[in-house]
C-alpha cells in the first residue's frame, strides 16, 4: 500500500490523498474507524443554575452536546479508562461555566463558554446558543468527557469519505473540443486549439459522472481503478487532519493486535 497526500483546502479544512494498491475493505475500515474511534472531548453533563430563556435546559443542553470542543489527547483519558474507576476527575473530565445576563436582547455564543483547560474552547466562537430578551438570564456548569463516534456523533472527530480512482482515457479528438471541456461540472479537461487534454490538477475531482462521454460518442472512456482510493477527511476541528488519520493507525494497529491474540487463544 503506499498513500500519497494530494491537497489540502484551507477555507473548508478538507484534506484529501490517494492510496493505492489497497482494498475496498481496509479504506472502509480506515474510514469507520476515523469516525466512530478516534476520540474528541465533548460536553456530557449539564447542570444548569439559571434558565430564563424560551429554550427548555434539555433544549440547551442538547446544543451545548454538539459544540464542537479543541481536544487535547495527550491530557485527558477516556473516563472509563482512568484510574479514577469511573468517579470523574482532573484527567478524564474538564469543566466548562457560563453566567450571563442580558442587558439588552442578545444571542449567547459559545464565546461566553469559560473553560477550566485553556486547551480546550469551542473550535467556533461564533456558534449560538440561545438568544436572550433583555434581562433574561442563563447560567451553568457544563462537564466534558473524552468519548468515541460510535456511542454519539458530538463525539465524531470528522467527515470521512472516500470515492474510486477515475481512470480516464481519450479514444480520439472530439468535433468540439471546447464544447466538450465545458460539459464536464469539474474541468477536468482542458482545450487548446481543438484539442482535448486532460487536466492533471483536476484530474482526481472527476466524480465519474459520465457527461462527457454523452456529449459525444466514442471520444472518452470512463472506468475506475479497483485498487486505488481517493480519501477525504473534512474536520469538525476538535483535532487537526494529522492526528486523526495517526490515531486510527494506532487504533487499527490495536484492534489487529487483539484479534491476533485471540486468534492465538
Amino acid at each position: 500500500m503506499d498513500v500519497t497526500y494530494l491537497s489540502k483546502d484551507k477555507k473548508t479544512g478538507r484534506s484529501a490523498f490517494l492510496i493505492r494498491d489497497s482494498s475496498p475493505m481496509f479504506v472502509n475500515t480506515l474510514r469507520r474507524i476515523m469516525v466512530a474511534e478516534v476520540p474528541t472531548m465533548a460536553i456530557e453533563d449539564v447542570e444548569f443554575r439559571k434558565n430564563s430563556s424560551i429554550l427548555y435546559d434539555e433544549m440547551v443542553a442538547h446544543r451545548l452536546g454538539l459544540i464542537p470542543l479543541k481536544t487535547d489527547l495527550k491530557t485527558y483519558n477516556m473516563i472509563s479508562e482512568c484510574k479514577c474507576n469511573g468517579e470523574g476527575c482532573a484527567k478524564c473530565t474538564l469543566k466548562l461555566t457560563l453566567k450571563v445576563t442580558a442587558k439588552s436582547d442578545q444571542v449567547v455564543t459559545a464565546e461566553e463558554i469559560k473553560s477550566n483547560d485553556p486547551k480546550v474552547v469551542p473550535v467556533f466562537p461564533e456558534m449560538p446558543i440561545v438568544y436572550l430578551l433583555k434581562g433574561q438570564q442563563l447560567e451553568f456548569e457544563a462537564t466534558a468527557v473524552l468519548g468515541r463516534g460510535k456511542s454519539h456523533m458530538k463525539w465524531s472527530p470528522a467527515l470521512v469519505y472516500y470515492k474510486y480512482k477515475p481512470m480516464i482515457e481519450i479514444l480520439k479528438q472530439p468535433k468540439n473540443a471546447e464544447a466538450l471541456a465545458k460539459v464536464c461540472p469539474k474541468a477536468v479537461y482542458d482545450a487548446n486549439k481543438g484539442k482535448l487534454s486532460i487536466n492533471k490538477d483536476n484530474l482526481y475531482e472527476c466524480h465519474l459522472c459520465g457527461a462527457c462521454v454523452a456529449a459525444e460518442d466514442g471520444v472518452i472512456k470512463l472506468n475506475e481503478s479497483d485498487t486505488d482510493f481517493v480519501f477525504y477527511i473534512e474536520s469538525f476541528g476538535q483535532l487537526p487532519t494529522k492526528q486523526i488519520v495517526t490515531e486510527a493507525f494506532e487504533i487499527f494497529d490495536k484492534k489487529l493486535d487483539e484479534f491476533a491474540e485471540k486468534i492465538k487463544g
